[in-house]
Formats: C-alpha cells, structure tokens, sequence
C-alpha cells in the first residue's frame, strides 16, 4: 500500500511508467519528444516539469495529466469515509502559467471532490490575463496575501483585501488578477465538483 503521508514524486510516478511499459529513457524521450538529459533529471527529482512540457507528456503518451501527480493503487477500490491527508506547500506539485503559480494540495487522494489550490497570481490586468476561463463546478477563493481584483463574465470587476473572499460558479468566465497597488498576490483556492473529472479539466486549461 502505498504511504500516504509521503506521497510519490513526479520522478517517482515518471519512472513507474516507464517502467510499466518497458521503455527505456531514449524510447520514452522518442515517445514524448522530451530529451533525454530532461527526464533523467526529472526521474532522479533534480528537475521539474513546466506546465507545458506536463500537457505534451500526457497528450503524447496518452494518459491524464493529474495521473502524473499522484500514483494510485491499480484497483478499484470503493469510496470510503475517514480519508485523511495532510497539505503542505512543500509537497505540493507546482504547475506555472502565464497568469498563476498553482500549488495543487493533497495529491495523493484519488478521486476528490474539493481541490485545494494555493496560487501565486501574477497577472496585473485583465487585458494581461487575457481570455476569462471556464470549467466545470464551484469554487471559493479566499486571499491571503496582497489584493485581487475579480473579474467575471456576469458581473462588474470587484477588489477583495487580504482576509475576504469570493464563491462562484466556475462555469461562468472569470479571472483573478493583482489588485492595485500589489506586486502579486497569494490566495488560498477550493474548486468542488461531482465529477471525477475535475482535476484534469482545470489542468487542461491555458494559463
């Protein structure tokens, strides 16, 4: 069984899968387009992967983007209460965009219904954000740092300080951005869904 207090690196999981289908580094490299010296860093946890280069890995080997984060049992097990995991920044897997640093939380729970996000925004403007993003269900965001301005598809941008927080539904276009007077700041986000699917959806979103 696997320990969930420590969960797998992204070296870890890259090498399970190599090693599932019998490639070596120079196959893998030929199979994902990523060179060799790249995957041999990441493997041995010394590199990792921009968000990019994670989406040609999964598009080009074919596999979800959140099963890079998180290497699970291979059986189905049933849904059970009393999961527990513990967040920290330090294990959290980093994904850089454009616009945001993601720190996706708890990544060894398979399956989950509420993601935990801690995100760096770094975009000053909507102009600089660029197009408002859509995804399936919920999501709350409560700013820890500095101060955002949100904008939204429905209704007039709204500034939060440090200490508030905002819940919408995600399926309406939004961004977050710096608010005035801030170089970046930190917010602390929940999104929620009834469908599996979540994790891959918001990772498959441009920036």
């Amino acid at each position: 069984m696997a320990d969930r207090s420590n969960p797998p690196t992204l070296g870890a999981v890259m090498r399970g899968i190599r090693s599932r289908n019998g490639w070596t580094l120079k196959e893998m490299s030929a199979k994902s387009g990523i060179p060799v010296s790249t995957l041999s860093k990441v493997e041995h946890d010394r590199l990792t992967l921009s968000y990019d280069k994670l989406q040609q890995l999964s598009q080009r080997l074919n596999i979800r983007m959140s099963d890079l984060f998180a290497e699970g049992e291979e059986e189905s097990a049933p849904r059970v209460t009393g999961r527990r995991s513990i967040g920290t920044k330090e294990k959290a897997v980093r994904v850089t965009t454009d616009n945001y640093d993601y720190h996706y939380l708890c990544t060894d729970l398979r399956q989950k219904r509420m993601l935990p996000i801690i995100t760096r925004i770094r975009a000053r403007s909507a102009s600089e954000f660029g197009e408002l993003v859509r995804h399936q269900g919920e999501e709350f965001i409560f700013v820890i740092e500095g101060r955002i301005e949100v904008h939204s598809e429905f209704y007039d941008p709204v500034t939060l300080e440090q200490g508030q927080g905002i819940y919408i539904d995600s399926t309406m276009g939004h961004a977050y951005v710096v608010g005035e007077g801030c170089e970046e700041a930190l917010v602390l986000g929940v999104c929620s869904s009834a469908d599996d699917g979540l994790m891959d959806s918001l990772m498959s979103l441009h920036g």
